[in-house]
């Protein structure tokens, strides 16, 4: 199974493919995105993104370097963000809701940092999303 609901390399889905599969948390993925366009210049590009195991994605970088990739899904969509072992010990005091904490458990440490994926559910999880992506930008 594959992070995104889309893992056939051959098929790059379309927005309105997209809106069907994530259902009724695609206004949620539309406001992330707004967020993200309106805060940061990063650069966007929906990819197939290593490999069938994560499948099409939104990626967003910011220098060449990821920002976030954000994963549509069945009736949901992930958030991957990368954070550096500096910012993981910044999220320890954080008040963060059950998904954050269980992406943030869950990952493994890499010299590069921890790869979380969060699976959005909620308007919270938007919220602690919106502020793990500030982190990742002010701790590249």
């Amino acid at each position: 199974m594959s992070v995104s609901y889309f893992a056939d390399k051959t098929h790059q889905p379309i927005d309105a493919e997209i809106c069907e599969a994530i259902g009724s948390l695609y206004p949620t993925w539309q406001v992330l995105l707004q967020w993200i366009r309106g805060q940061y210049t990063a650069h966007e590009e929906f990819k197939f993104l290593y490999g069938k195991s994560y499948g099409w994605g939104l990626k967003f970088t910011v220098k060449s370097s990821l920002l976030t990739a954000l994963y549509p899904g069945n009736g949901n969509f992930t958030v991957q963000i990368i954070l550096k072992p500096e910012a993981i010990e910044a999220v320890q005091g954080m008040k963060l809701g059950k998904n954050s904490v269980q992406a943030i458990k869950r990952a493994n440490p890499y010299p590069e940092g921890r790869w979380l994926f969060i699976p959005v559910e909620s308007q919270a999880d938007l919220e602690d999303i919106q502020h793990l992506i500030t982190l990742r930008a002010e701790k590249p």
